[in-house]
Parts: structure tokens; sequence; C-alpha cells
């Protein structure tokens, strides 16, 4: 018996050690935010011309800084306060193109790029490939010059492993446009890789969605060629076989174990990095309820924020190499869909104190 403790000790320390210099090897903690550029009235393209008249019904979501016109400069200076009381590193926002060569919903990334208060911040893209892009293969090229031009080379752009990334909304819209135009998807990443080399910007890290399935992970999404996996959100989880009817969450808490089914079983399969995503939650009664109602009960108390994530900065100490030790939030201001990091009357501060008690350790 006393030989077995004396092993026992010695595995420990020979495993802590390990994982010390995993840690050390790895680059420090980064944490950003998705954000959702949809609170400015009458802006083309925009999926509601005066889009808090909605979440008004609900006066407890109303942000700590009122009912804002987005993009405006005092608004800009503000919500860039917030985000570094939170200890955010980067901001990703949802980004746009259109059938006509395009970038339509952008106010919102300009005015935070123009701000004198921006320096010290980085940004990226999420390419919401929603509609029917590309539709064409020089509308796809001219996307991604226009990327090329306009921000990837600013040395304010987010860079994971010395490339700037960017991030894929679905997988499967891509794959499906891909189709129309007789191409697989990684015909369309890689020409993307060729454009950028092109225009000097050097290679890219492109970020696919998937949920945790073998066809998105493993199977097809290997084959698409992205550097990294991530989400924007997850409504449930799997662990290797999709399950068409599994319900979808009634809770946070069956929310947040959903989230950590994912995030277990990609980092266990994915043959590529993992840029971990966590959630405030779900509740999209403001933009007219979810096809289940009591999926709009899943929306995290404070409480359940805070665990939330620190069960996710956990996954990012235990895979600091296949996580880059990034993770990246759902969502800064997702007002209809009930998943807001920023600071509301509901919730005041809680949740930008919690992602900077948890990830920065104060």
């Amino acid at each position: 018996m006393q030989m077995t403790n004396r092993w026992l000790r010695r595995l420990m320390l020979l495993l802590l050690a390990g994982l010390a210099g995993n840690l050390a090897a790895a680059p420090p903690i980064q944490v950003g935010a998705f954000y959702f550029p949809g609170w400015r009235d009458d802006t083309p393209g925009a999926p509601a011309k005066r889009p808090w008249e909605r979440i008004k019904k609900y006066p407890a979501k109303q942000p700590l800084i009122g009912w804002y016109d987005e993009g405006r400069p005092e608004v800009v200076q503000r919500q860039l306060a917030q985000m570094r009381q939170a200890g955010l590193d980067f901001v990703v926002f949802d980004w746009y193109w259109s059938e006509g060569n395009q970038e339509y919903l952008g106010h919102a990334l300009q005015a935070f790029l123009a701000s004198p208060d921006w320096p010290g911040m980085k940004f990226a893209l999420l390419w919401a490939n929603h509609m029917k892009v590309p539709n064409t293969r020089e509308n796809f090229d001219a996307m991604v010059r226009h990327w090329c031009q306009n921000y990837l080379k600013r040395p304010d752009h987010l860079r994971i492993d010395g490339k700037p990334a960017i991030f894929v909304f679905s997988q499967q819209n891509l794959r499906d446009r891909a189709r129309e135009l007789g191409l697989h998807p990684k015909d369309l990443v890689q020409r993307a890789r060729e454009i950028a080399r092109e225009a000097g910007v050097g290679e890219l890290f492109i970020i696919g969605s998937a949920e945790a399935v073998p066809y998105w992970v493993t199977e097809y999404g290997k084959d698409t060629g992205y550097d990294a996996y991530s989400a924007y959100n997850y409504h449930r989880g799997f662990e290797g076989k999709y399950i068409p009817d599994r319900p979808l969450s009634r809770s946070f808490k069956e929310l947040d174990d959903g989230y950590a089914m994912s995030w277990n079983w990609i980092l266990a399969n994915s043959p590529v990095p993992y840029i971990v995503p966590g959630t405030a939650g779900w509740n999209r009664r403001p933009w007219g309820g979810s096809r289940d109602p009591l999926h709009d009960d899943s929306e995290a108390s404070p409480a359940e924020f805070e665990a939330h994530l620190r069960r996710l900065r956990a996954v990012l100490d235990s895979q600091p190499l296949k996580t880059r030790r990034t993770a990246v939030l759902c969502c800064w201001n997702e007002h209809g869909e009930g998943s807001v990091i920023e600071p509301t009357l509901e919730w005041g501060n809680s949740r930008i104190d919690a992602i900077r008690k948890v990830f920065k350790g104060n």
C-alpha cells in the first residue's frame, strides 16, 4: 500500500507538471464576443425597420445605455468602455455580403474601427452567409478581395497562429451555394486562400461552424479544409451521432450541458483546433418565439452564466493547444434572441463582470 501511494503521488506530480508545461507553451487566454449589427432604424438589409420596437415590449431587456442608435460615436464609446470592463480581447462582427457585390449592415463595424477609443481592441469578421451568396464565382472573388483590401491587412485584425481569422457562420449554406455553382466548398476555401496570397495578406485562418457530429467535423468539414471549428451558437448537444428529433434545450442547465457535450466530443475528434464557443443563453420571445416555446426558457441567470464560463475556462486550460486558449461568446447584443452580454436593466453588469472574473482573474 505504501509503495502504491508513492507511485500515485509521483504520477500526479508528473501529470501536473505536464499540464503546467502545456499552459506555459500555450498563448494567453483570448476571449471575444459576436456582435450583431441590427440596432439602427431604417438600415438597408436589416431584419426590421424599427428593430427596438419589439424589444421594448420587454422593458427589462433595455440596455443600460438606453435604446440606442447603433454606430453613433457616443454609443460606440460607451460600448467599448463596457467591453473593456468585461476584459474582452476582440469583437467578431456579423458581416454581410450581397448578390450585387456590396457589403451591407457594416455601420457598426465602421463606427467601431473609426472610433478614437478603438485602439487596443481587435476584431474579426463572421461571414454571415445566410443569403444566396456566393451566387457566382465572381461574387465570391469580389467578397474576398473586399476583405483583403479593407480589413485583413489591418494590424488590429484578430490573428490565430499568426494568420487573420475569418469565421464562417454556416458550413451547410457554404456547401449548398458551392453545389449550385458546380463546386465543392473546398474549391471556394482554396480560392479564398489564393486571393489572400495574391493580395499580400498571406495565409488565412478560416473557421467553420460545426456541431458535434462526424459529417461536419471529420468528414465533409475535414474535406473542406478549414483551419479550425467553432460555432455561433448551439441549441442542443450531440456527441458523435446526429439525432434529428433530439429536443432543444428547455432550461439553461440543459443548454449548458449540451454545450459541454459538444465541446468534449469535438475536442476529442476534430483534426483541427476548436475555438470554443460559449453562450449567454436563448430566449427568442422578443423576435416572436421559438418553434418549441419552452426552448425560450434557456436564458442564463447571473449564477448560471458564471458557472458556464468556469466550465468553458476549464476546457481552455485542459486543452490549451487544441483550443489555442481562445473562446468566443454569443453574443454581445442578440437582444431578440436573449443571448446578451451587453449590460441591461435585467442583469446589470453581472455578465461583463463574470467574464472579467473568470477569464482575467479580477
